[in-house]
């Protein structure tokens, strides 16, 4: 992190905020940083407020894979972004002064692409729901290969990190981001005589391509969410999904590992 002395800091730009994050203006300025009002000149960019706010900071800066990206909770617990608690300082201080117990973690990423109108990435999940009352049709490719017909209300894809997000609302399953994938989990699917689908999630390799096709019933107007964000098209045909090339270069406390986040968040 030597070479690294440029941040930016996102948060949200109301006094009460501004306030909270002064001190921790003061702590970079102190230690040799630079405080830079463009993110496109920082090499490290450092969210403040919770895990939604974190997928902001991600999104509105572009993802970038040339910069380290670090998370701190306003709030008096720790979530799966935020390592670091705005009022305890002495932490953030001990990992710019010693470096010993800080390490650079690198999570998977999926790339979204929707009627060839542009690539979107996502850290956490793509979901695609019915934005009316009338379940969803949707053709489920993995390669070439057609794996089902969905009717329901929606579907989730969902990185590693995402798994612990909608998709655990939905009974989807944990996964850890050492292993590169998306996992693919139903929104109230439709199971009878007539309509089958696999009725659990299911997890594709990293070197698979994911294909949705909307089947037009009425209902080709589903509604797209990226992460925490709405995606503005609105007729849909054809989305293909894949994992990313790229990672997000995150900066972590070594006794703060994904798993014990999930330890401290749900049991």
């Amino acid at each position: 992190m030597e070479n690294r002395r440029n941040i930016y800091f996102y948060h949200k730009r109301d006094s009460d905020m501004l306030s909270k994050v002064a001190p921790l203006v003061d702590i970079a300025n102190r230690y040799g940083f630079t405080i830079v009002t463009d993110y496109r000149n920082a090499n490290i960019i450092a969210s403040v407020g919770d895990d939604g706010t974190f997928l902001q900071a991600v999104r509105k800066t572009g993802f970038r894979d040339d910069c380290l990206y670090t998370g701190i909770s306003t709030e008096d617990n720790l979530s799966m972004y935020c390592d670091f608690r705005i009022n305890d300082r002495s932490k953030m201080i001990d990992a710019i002064v010693t470096n010993e117990n800080i390490k650079v973690r690198r999570y998977p990423l999926i790339e979204v692409e929707v009627d060839g109108q542009g690539t979107f990435p996502c850290l956490n999940e793509f979901s695609i729901r019915s934005s009316i009352i009338k379940t969803l049709v949707v053709d489920v490719y993995i390669d070439q290969l057609h794996l089902e017909t969905f009717r329901g209300d929606g579907l989730i894809v969902a990185t590693p990190t995402g798994s612990t997000g909608y998709n655990k609302s939905v009974n989807g399953s944990i996964v850890d981001p050492l292993l590169p994938c998306m996992q693919v989990s139903e929104v109230a699917s439709v199971n009878t005589n007539n309509y089958r689908t696999l009725g659990s999630s299911f997890i594709v390799g990293s070197e698979r391509t994911l294909t949705l096709k909307v089947i037009s019933e009425g209902n080709d107007h589903p509604t797209m969410g990226m992460d925490n964000e709405a995606l503005s098209i609105r007729h849909v045909e054809k989305i293909s999904i894949k994992i990313s090339d790229k990672k997000l270069k995150t900066l972590k406390l070594k006794d703060n590992s994904f798993w014990e986040k999930v330890k401290r968040s749900f049991l």
